[in-house]
């Protein structure tokens, strides 16, 4: 599948109009985002409220009942989203790329497809895959989990430990990263859901920032799963090919959130310049020549974001740009705010003030996958390989 095709996946939304939706969501979550921060608090309201406006099936498949979304328009929503609640877009950005999958993904009987997507459209359920463990960290990196899948004759009872569990204490489903306990282990996702015993939550998330994602640890204890909610694992040496449309979405989807963080520090910078007049100036701050300097470099950084987004969405990338559209976008956030924070001193750091959130929410653009190392790493061998091939 081509960046373009996996762009343009599916259609516009169905009966949304993103337009008049948007603008009062990113207020409202706006408004509680610093108490969910100090608090370290998961934004339940803020997930009723998507489930009302019909957002969280934007992207499941129509003839699953969703509202069949593409690339631009989840971008779109997620921009709107982290602009006012990033730890919200993050939860919303799992559902939207499980559930733009969801009907050609591998390993899904069709009865699971539909039981997920008709559980988002009638009581907002939640998905998100439980992947990284203790011992071995990211699985983007390789490896084995530890947590394990083994027989029974229900099903399958499940033990192990995740970590990072973004969104646990809303999530409906959980998708576990497990391997079997054959003598030759299989590796692949069981599917969970919060109603089955033998599973809990340990609230470990104190993080410095994105502080109300609820990404605790989730604690398997041999919770038993039917049959079929084995999403066909595989042995390592045949793991199932990349989807090329998440390959494109994630990585973009993620930067979109970071990109609006930095967007919501720009807006309280200029507010706090236009409104700080010291005594020995005689007017505001951004009438001094090097505010306004600074605030023309960041909205410059931006504007990269912006071009890079818009050009992602429309599928104008060529194969294996994405990740480094992220890591981009994600650089250039960090250091718009950081350029804020340098210029507006101690109330750019002040805990009464939404900039050092910002700041902090938007520091976490570089944990997520896929890291920058990983990025440039990767872009630099296709370079290498592609010269050696004789392609420019």
């Amino acid at each position: 599948m081509t960046v373009l095709a996996a762009a343009r996946r599916a259609a516009p939304a169905d009966g949304l109009d993103l337009d008049a939706i948007l603008p009062d969501l990113t207020r409202r979550f706006a408004a509680g985002a610093e108490r969910h921060d100090r608090d370290a608090s998961f934004p339940f309201d803020n997930f009723k409220a998507l489930h009302e406006a019909g957002l969280l099936t934007l992207t499941t498949p129509r003839e699953l009942g969703g509202h069949g979304a593409g690339l631009p328009e989840a971008l779109k929503v997620i921009q709107a989203v982290a602009r006012g609640e990033p730890s919200t877009a993050l939860v919303l950005l799992m559902q939207y790329l499980f559930h733009a999958a969801l009907a050609g993904r591998a390993g899904w009987p069709d009865h699971l497809k539909a039981l997920v997507a008709d559980d988002a459209r009638r009581n907002g359920g939640l998905i998100n895959a439980l992947r990284v463990e203790p011992e071995l960290g990211t699985p983007a990196r390789g490896g084995l989990p530890s947590t394990v899948a083994r027989r029974t004759p229900q099903g399958w009872s499940i033990t192990g430990r995740k970590i990072y569990g973004t969104g646990s204490p809303a999530l409906t489903w959980m998708v576990v990263w497990a391997r079997t306990d054959e003598e030759i282990p299989r590796v692949g996702g069981w599917l969970v859901h919060r109603d089955t015993p033998g599973w809990r939550i340990e609230e470990t998330w104190d993080h410095t920032g994105l502080r109300a994602s609820g990404s605790h640890d989730v604690v398997f204890e041999g919770a038993v799963v039917p049959e079929d909610r084995a999403l066909s694992p595989q042995h390592l040496a045949s793991p199932p090919p990349p989807d090329p449309m998440l390959a494109l979405w994630s990585p973009v989807l993620t930067a979109a959130i970071y990109d609006s963080v930095a967007r919501a520090g720009r807006d309280w910078f200029l507010a706090w310049a236009l409104n700080r007049k010291p005594a020995n100036l005689g007017g505001p701050l951004s009438t001094l020549p090097r505010f306004q300097e600074i605030v023309g470099t960041i909205d410059g950084l931006l504007l990269q974001n912006r071009v890079l987004l818009d050009t992602a969405a429309a599928g104008g990338l060529k194969p294996g740009e994405a990740g480094l559209v992220k890591h981009l976008v994600t650089e250039n956030a960090i250091s718009a705010l950081e350029k804020a924070i340098a210029a507006s001193g101690n109330p750019g750091l002040s805990r009464h003030n939404a900039l050092q959130r910002h700041y902090r929410d938007v520091l976490c653009g570089r944990i997520h996958t896929p890291q920058g190392d990983m990025i440039l790493t990767g872009a630099g061998k296709a370079a290498f390989a592609a010269a050696a091939r004789g392609e420019g």
